[in-house]
């Protein structure tokens, strides 16, 4: 098989594992950085690895568009075009067409939309998706799903049934003696009803992971815990979790104490660039005057380079100066923040000490974030 799971340890609904990959195993629960264009963004290969990131994210509907995922395929895949010699997944494009809503068409066979970068027509859909998901060579793939705003009932009940016939279709252009492995994409929104009936139809098409869709897409907090309260017993035990797009590090400490194994999310390399950097006291940010005679690290107990070489000051002087290095060194302390996050949660599963650290972490965390907003 091209990918297996192996738990170790669990704790709870709580989960600690070995996700093997072709290109390496993969640690979890893990948190995925994301590589939108082949890159995550001012964050080199080499930085990824010194920050123990063991899998990477690419985005299917951004490299279909540029550069193209034939020229991708040509370059002997993502992995070689970008590097990165570790694991790497993809997703099916399914969110941004359907996020950029002005600009699509969606019908039962799949979506036409426009190019965002020069109005060019484009046409998408779950045999296509696939193909140029192959194209890009990624570990793990997705299935082309329709992610539809969680509260419409009306909508989501239409979505889960597009998203199913979708899965099949998906299934069948991607068989599994294929390199990549295809997970199924659960949604549902925010209604049990409809995500039993999704997760029952994905499981007897047997995907060898599954990921939950259609979340932190406008729900809120305490709707996105109670929709995986009540998802994760539909899943298969023995196969991977995904919580697509979730990276506060709040969320990721709720999600894996409700048995999600994989996240990713943009969060790291957003808030970096605007200034922001993750604490054990909450979110800070580092354009502030308080921080221009700071002679201390952003986090002391931080291993990563910008913790350990540099000071809030100079960090400050940066970011107002306007130099890439600022968003270069706090995008290096936010993953690297948010991996050390999941090394803590992993061990304390195997220590089970999930429950102590969960506790302890989130009543430092949340203490200061409402006061201190970026």
């Amino acid at each position: 098989m091209s990918l297996y799971f192996e738990i170790i340890k669990t704790q709870g609904r709580a989960r600690a594992g070995w996700l093997h990959t072709p290109h390496g195993k993969i640690p979890t629960p893990v948190f995925a950085p994301v590589g939108t264009q082949a890159t995550v963004k001012a964050v080199p290969p080499r930085d990824l690895h010194e920050a123990q990131a063991s899998l990477i994210l690419a985005n299917t509907y951004h490299l279909h568009l540029r550069p193209g995922d034939e020229l991708v395929k040509e370059m002997g895949g993502l992995h070689r075009f970008m590097a990165w010699p570790g694991p790497i997944l993809t997703d099916s494009g399914g969110f941004q067409v359907f996020s950029l809503a002005e600009i699509n068409k969606i019908d039962d066979q799949g979506v036409t939309f426009r190019s965002h970068l020069d109005g060019s027509k484009h046409r998408l859909t779950p045999e296509s998706s696939m193909a140029i998901q192959e194209n890009l060579g990624a570990d793990i793939i997705m299935c082309f799903d329709q992610c539809p705003t969680p509260t419409d009932r009306a909508v989501v009940e239409q979505a889960v049934e597009r998203t199913s016939r979708w899965a099949l279709r998906c299934r069948e252009a991607h068989p599994d003696d294929q390199p990549q492995a295809l997970f199924g994409i659960v949604q549902g929104g925010i209604f049990e009803d409809l995500r039993a009936r999704s997760a029952a139809y994905l499981q007897t098409l047997d995907f060898p992971g599954y990921a939950i869709g259609g979340l932190a897409v406008g729900e809120t907090k305490p709707e996105m815990y109670a929709t995986l309260d009540m998802t994760e017993p539909m899943l298969p035990t023995h196969k991977p979790r995904y919580l697509m797009g979730v990276g506060e590090p709040d969320d990721l400490v709720e999600a894996v104490q409700r048995g999600v194994d994989i996240f990713d999310c943009v969060i790291p390399t957003r808030l970096a660039r605007h200034g922001a950097a993750f604490t054990p006291d909450g979110r800070i940010n580092m354009r502030k005057l308080t921080y221009a005679h700071d002679p201390n690290p952003v986090d002391a107990s931080c291993d990563c380079y910008c913790c350990q070489n540099f000071t809030c000051a100079y960090l400050r002087h940066l970011l107002k100066a306007d130099e890439i290095l600022g968003a270069y060194l706090l995008s290096v302390h936010n993953i690297r923040f948010l991996i050390r996050h999941m090394e803590a949660m992993r061990q304390a599963i195997l220590n089970d000490t999930l429950d102590e650290y969960a506790q302890a972490f989130l009543a430092r965390y949340l203490k200061t974030a409402a006061v201190q907003p970026v």
